[in-house]
């Protein structure tokens, strides 16, 4: 990088790593990233899923991009809304959830398999029945199934709009890894390709709908504060760069207007252009930690594996 370059960019990227460790603050997951050296957890150095996971611009809209689809599923909803405070503490759930994808990724083997069996303990104590009479519980493979391909869908297709493109056959290998963790929590045929979650998706459709709880959630989700790159951006712009992200149905389904539409469009080309200085403002995360862990150069993550 120029002198130049380097002297415009530095300010942006310092603005960046303080609005990013201030709503994901390090050092309170209890995850243990650095000790069993060698050990290269559930996915290793040599996976696709490494890459992907290590773009924060695409897993920060992508995961919101997720959120917003799961919320038109009346059962996973059910299970958030009745079993949650995500009123008073959405944050706290993302950073939650951001810690799990984090730990499961990058962690030593026996840490991943702890944070798991964590959740799964969790998941066996929510269930419930809906006003129509239907029953849902947490540990249901079609829910986890679901929440799964939903988040592995936002995460991709985030990596892919603002960071980096992804050739085909290395989004089906991404697929094909991360089912891994939907597996281990529970879940059953589980899309391993983008052919296979398309045609998923198109057999869930019509389960899907938007009702008042999917409203209130999305409404409670459009308030919460986000680190927004630059200062005078909108709170929402993550948000409305997660809602770019969404598959046309998805889009349709969620009801948004044209104006809408536009917002997310404009956001989707603001955080292309700035999503190489998140690099730049987090060299030290977890997925350079887990490189140092296992002997290799963080480098490689820029790189996609052979």
């Amino acid at each position: 990088m120029s002198t130049l370059r380097h002297a415009l960019v530095q300010p942006l990227a310092a603005q960046i790593r303080r609005s990013v460790l201030d709503a994901f603050p390090r050092g309170q997951s209890g995850i243990d990233y650095d000790t069993r050296v060698g050990d290269p957890g559930l996915f290793g150095p040599n996976s696709v899923t490494w890459r992907v996971h290590s773009e924060f611009p695409g897993m920060l809209a992508g995961g919101l991009c997720a959120l917003m689809l799961q919320t038109l599923h009346p059962r996973v909803l059910a299970g958030v809304y009745e079993h949650s405070n995500f009123r008073a503490d959405l944050v706290g759930r993302l950073r939650r959830t951001s810690a799990f994808v984090a730990g499961t990724t990058y962690a030593p083997g026996i840490e991943a398999e702890k944070l798991i069996a964590r959740v799964r303990t969790i998941h066996s104590r929510v269930r419930g029945t809906l006003a129509d009479g239907s029953h849902y519980a947490a540990d249901d493979p079609e829910l986890l199934t679901w929440v799964h391909v939903s988040e592995a869908y936002g995460f991709l297709e985030g990596c892919r709009r603002y960071c980096r493109a992804v050739p085909d056959a290395l989004a089906d290998r991404y697929y094909a890894e991360s089912c891994r963790i939907a597996q281990a929590l529970g879940a059953h045929a589980v899309p391993a390709s983008q052919t296979q979650v398309r045609a998923y998706f198109a057999r869930m459709q019509p389960q899907l709908r938007l009702d008042a709880r999917a409203r209130e959630v999305l409404e409670v989700l459009a308030a919460i504060r986000l680190p927004v790159p630059m200062p005078g951006l909108s709170g929402a712009w993550f948000l409305d760069a997660g809602a770019a992200l969404l598959p046309a149905w998805g889009d349709r389904l969620l009801g948004h207007t044209p104006a809408r539409r536009a917002r997310a469009n404009i956001a989707a080309h603001g955080l292309r252009a700035v999503a190489p200085v998140f690099r730049l403002a987090l060299p030290d995360g977890v997925a350079q930690r887990a490189c140092r862990r296992v002997g290799r150069a963080p480098e490689l993550l820029q790189r996609w594996p052979q």
